[in-house]
């Protein structure tokens, strides 16, 4: 056989995907197809995931444009009115705080701050399919699970504040939150480590005969990383009790998604290569997000291993206060997010139920907003990054080891503590 001449070939060269639009152009979504909502199947909680396949290429929805819930995800809620105002008020508490936080950190007073906004029936919604026990293993753009579990947002506001009640007493960048009780394990700033620490804590529930379920958060961006990869293998080898949830959101900090997505056309299809049932969910639908989120922690707690999710939404600010979205992507595009804002289906919903209406709506803002404004304030007379009081520098020795060992000690002792 004739060994082949390379001069006989073109170049060879690489392909670099594009997002549809940059600054100065018009936003097009074209390329996102959206099922009707209602329209696509629910399967049985223990089917195999070779039935299912299809369901990691649409887009599960329940909520149509007439603010009702239609479809099988939705025949098998069982959510009463007043769960879903208090879902509603969830959310709204999530944006008003994002909102104070992220002047707040404008106006000097915190180092850093990242907002929810658009995102905010994902981590709300996806709680109430937990029960206390089960434990989260969050990313930053989770602040929901923590709001919806009870968690005081005095507490968030300290944290953020670093100041001397943050609970985590400065040893955290702000929104590195951390509450055992609350099933919140702590915010890592690395990327993807809380995955494969999450299908660790799974199995080590599983291994002990325990209950207790976990749930694994990752964003698009960080799916490229490799501990995402090692998280699904493992989970799908020792059929882990963990729900593997993926917030597509389209935008990393300034990278589309789908550099990251590679060519397996979306995120939800890379849990076929190993064998994990997956779904696509609108995640600006909160009904769609606790249908999706109770059928797949039913799986789990049946002992049926885990579940892949990837929620499709919109990142509609900045990455983080560091990150101006006006350099890489056109102002106008999350206007253009043809799945809509969360806040408002909801809205829609209950008063398209009589459960709710815009002047209900409005006196509620109006309270949170106070109530919120006023936790502000107590926070701030605490504390802030450049006034007030802050942990003692003699808590970076504690929490380290079960009994200190003699270096720190010395080192303790050194620093004057």
């Amino acid at each position: 056989m004739q060994r082949p001449d390379p001069d006989d070939y073109p170049p060879l060269g690489l392909v670099v995907p594009e997002p549809e639009v940059r600054p100065g152009g018009q936003p097009d979504f074209s390329h996102v197809a959206i099922a009707r909502a209602g329209s696509v199947r629910r399967p049985e909680v223990d089917a195999d995931p070779q039935a299912m396949r299809d369901l990691a290429f649409t887009i599960i929805r329940v909520l149509n444009r007439e603010g009702q819930a239609v479809g099988p995800w939705a025949e098998a809620l069982e959510i009463t009115p007043d769960d879903l105002l208090e879902g509603l008020r969830h959310m709204m508490t999530l944006r008003i705080y994002d909102a104070r936080m992220l002047n707040a950190q404008r106006q000097q007073k915190t180092s850093f701050y990242m907002q929810h906004l658009g995102e905010e029936a994902i981590s709300c919604g996806f709680q109430r399919a937990l029960a206390p026990g089960d434990m989260n293993f969050p990313t930053y753009r989770q602040a929901g699970l923590l709001i919806a579990a009870g968690y005081p947002i005095s507490s968030m506001m300290n944290q953020v504040f670093s100041n001397a009640q943050d609970p985590m007493r400065g040893r955290q960048l702000p929104v590195c939150y951390c509450s055992k009780a609350h099933g919140f394990f702590t915010v890592s700033g690395n990327l993807a480590t809380q995955y494969i620490q999450a299908v660790g804590w799974a199995m080590a529930s599983a291994i002990s005969g325990d209950r207790r379920i976990a749930a694994a958060w990752i964003g698009d961006g960080s799916t490229a990383e490799s501990d995402f990869h090692a998280a699904l293998v493992f989970a799908s080898t020792y059929k882990a009790p963990v729900i593997l949830n993926i917030v597509n959101n389209q935008w990393a900090i300034s990278t589309f998604q789908g550099i990251a997505r590679g060519g397996s056309g979306t995120f939800a299809a890379r849990g076929h290569g190993f064998g994990i049932p997956s779904l696509r969910v609108d995640g600006n639908d909160y009904l769609a997000v606790l249908a999706v989120a109770g059928w797949a922690a039913e799986r789990a707690r049946r002992n049926l291993g885990p579940t892949l999710i990837e929620y499709v939404t919109y990142r509609a600010g900045g990455h983080s206060t560091s990150d101006d979205p006006s350099a890489y992507r056109p102002a106008e595009e999350s206007a253009a997010w043809p799945l809509g804002d969360p806040i408002l289906r909801l809205k829609n919903h209950l008063i398209a139920l009589g459960h709710w209406s815009d002047e209900r709506h409005q006196q509620a803002e109006a309270q949170i907003l106070a109530e919120i404004t006023e936790q502000q304030k107590r926070a701030e007379a605490i504390g802030t990054l450049h006034h007030g009081q802050h942990p003692s520098p003699a808590d970076m020795f504690e929490d380290v080891y079960a009994e200190m060992p003699p270096h720190l000690l010395k080192q303790r002792h050194e620093a004057g503590f």
